[in-house]
């Protein structure tokens, strides 16, 4: 075999891992072929495989038609089903659990500490298991400990349930950013992963309504439960019917797709040659994890995650009460929330193809954190009686995780060898969680019924979020002006079959950033 991309000293054990990060350099060596890619024997035979345009264009239209809906429906459903919490909160679950002093806070809070303490095992599991069927397995039992919320009948019962909740919850964010990484192209990954997480802001839209119409409903005495408990439970059926459904759609890898045929199969892998990135590896390589947590972009992006997070945790769990604090009823606060869900979804929908279009994610991105700061100076800044003008402040917030998103396509598209891929997911999601726990304790009780303290957290947490978007931008165009002086070096020799050697973003000179 040709000369190929690859670290000096012991690859498995991770002492002196290259890294263009470190070095500016990468040595060449010969033969390391151990733990490559699924993919690298299927290619043995198939290295002159060529994709054509309107090949490309067949395949992609069939990914996303049999991937990319069940994957949209199942993380509006994780969505959902985290801000049923805050839905019920004005249905009657605050009296009939007898939540006292900051109980609900901590019902917010908790749901992320068990997500965290799960959060680092659950990428191991998704990187040794087949993806598909244990990213399946979660998205059932969640949906089974949903409708058990329909029978606890006090704090420490919910709570329990939330913990378990935020477990199996932990795998569909880093699960869904790594299918999308083996599915779709780099120049495809933005706005893929901007459709499926703007289903968070579509379920936001439909929460409300169900919950308005339940809500509607128990008050005309059409149920024998409370109607809070008739939503955990219509939520938690769909979720296992979801759950289901993804695990007969939804493959563990291109090569195993059951609705493609074997031709088609290898030219959907051949597809994403360019990517740089394989398709998987089960095997944990020490150098890689290593190497991850010497990359500046993932510290970078903990930050980001934190700092952007703290008001996503406020803002899930409390936007029906701060609705109410604007003026209006409790059961108007149940319809009103739903166009704040449409602000999401659109605002991540054009960052995701503008961010394509114009080959610039972080950039674009920018502007839907900027709206979010935006709305929060309004939240504080107006007077009481300017309900309308708080409420479309409260719905400009909602632009801002567009940050957030850019960031994890960024992970799928910009962090390359499996074991790096998958640890920087898991550092950027405990990051999450830990802003998430943090954001609700932000409103306090007695800051209430305005919590301007909260706020304007939040504001601060938007400025630090844009200036960690632009520190990214610098950074990932400086790496490529070094990997670009390597290939312009004359010894340079391009590796051989370097896609499926399973290497790493700072191994590879081949591998581009996108900005």
């Amino acid at each position: 075999m040709a000369d190929i991309a690859a670290v000096p000293e012991d690859r498995k054990t991770g002492e002196k891992a290259g890294s263009i990060h470190e070095q500016g350099s990468v040595e060449l060596v010969k033969g390391d072929t151990d733990d490559v890619d699924e993919a690298f024997a299927v290619f043995q035979g198939h290295q002159e495989v060529v994709v054509d345009a309107a090949t490309d264009k067949r395949l992609l239209r069939k990914i996303d038609r049999y991937i990319l809906p069940v994957m949209c429906l199942i993380y509006g459903m994780n969505y959902l089903d985290k801000t049923t919490l805050s839905y019920s909160s004005v249905m009657g679950i605050t009296e009939d659990l007898h939540l006292e002093g900051t109980n609900y806070s901590w019902l917010g809070s908790i749901f992320y500490f068990g997500y965290l303490g799960f959060e680092w095992p659950t990428v191991r599991l998704l990187q040794a298991l087949p993806i598909a069927k244990y990213s399946a397995m979660c998205v059932i039992i969640w949906g089974v400990i949903l409708t058990l919320f329909s029978v606890t009948h006090n704090f420490a019962g919910a709570a329990v349930l939330r913990v378990f909740l935020g477990i199996f919850e932990a795998a569909v964010t880093p699960g869904w950013t790594l299918i999308t990484s083996q599915w779709y192209k780099k120049s495809e990954q933005g706005a893929r992963t901007c459709i499926w997480f703007s289903f968070n802001g579509a379920a936001a839209i439909a929460g409300g309504f169900i919950a308005y119409g339940l809500a509607d409903a128990g008050d005309r005495g059409h149920f024998t439960i409370a109607a809070w408990k008739v939503l955990y439970i219509l939520t938690g059926l769909l979720t296992v019917a979801l759950g289901i459904f993804f695990l007969i759609i939804v493959p563990d890898s291109p090569l195993k797709a059951w609705w493609l045929s074997d031709e088609d199969r290898i030219l959907a892998v051949a597809r994403v040659r360019e990517n740089q990135q394989g398709i998987g590896n089960k095997h944990f390589k020490m150098y890689q994890f290593l190497e991850a947590l010497k990359d500046p972009f993932a510290w970078a992006i903990v930050v980001l995650s934190l700092a952007g997070n703290i008001p996503n945790g406020g803002i899930s769990n409390f936007f029906s009460l701060l609705i109410v604090s604007f003026g209006y009823t409790a059961k108007q606060s149940l319809l009103l929330s739903s166009p704040s869900g449409a602000v999401e979804v659109v605002s991540l929908l054009l960052t995701g193809w503008l961010g394509d279009r114009c080959k610039n994610r972080l950039l674009i991105s920018l502007g839907g954190v900027g709206l979010g700061t935006i709305g929060s100076i309004l939240l504080v800044a107006l007077s009481d009686g300017a309900r309308a003008g708080k409420l479309v402040g409260f719905y400009l917030t909602l632009a801002a995780p567009s940050g957030f998103v850019i960031m994890l396509s960024l992970i799928s598209s910009n962090i390359a060898g499996y074991t790096k891929k998958t640890t920087v997911a898991a550092m950027y999601l405990i990051s999450y969680c830990v802003g998430n726990i943090v954001g609700p304790q932000t409103f306090r009780p007695e800051d209430a019924p305005h919590y301007y303290p909260a706020i304007v957290t939040m504001f601060v947490c938007y400025v630090i979020c844009i200036l960690d978007i632009l520190f990214i931008w610098y950074w990932f165009r400086r790496m490529n002006a070094k990997k670009a002086a390597i290939r312009a070096d004359p010894s340079y020799v391009k590796p051989e079959n370097s896609e499926w050697l399973d290497l790493t973003d700072g191994e590879n000179p081949e591998f581009l950033y996108t900005l």
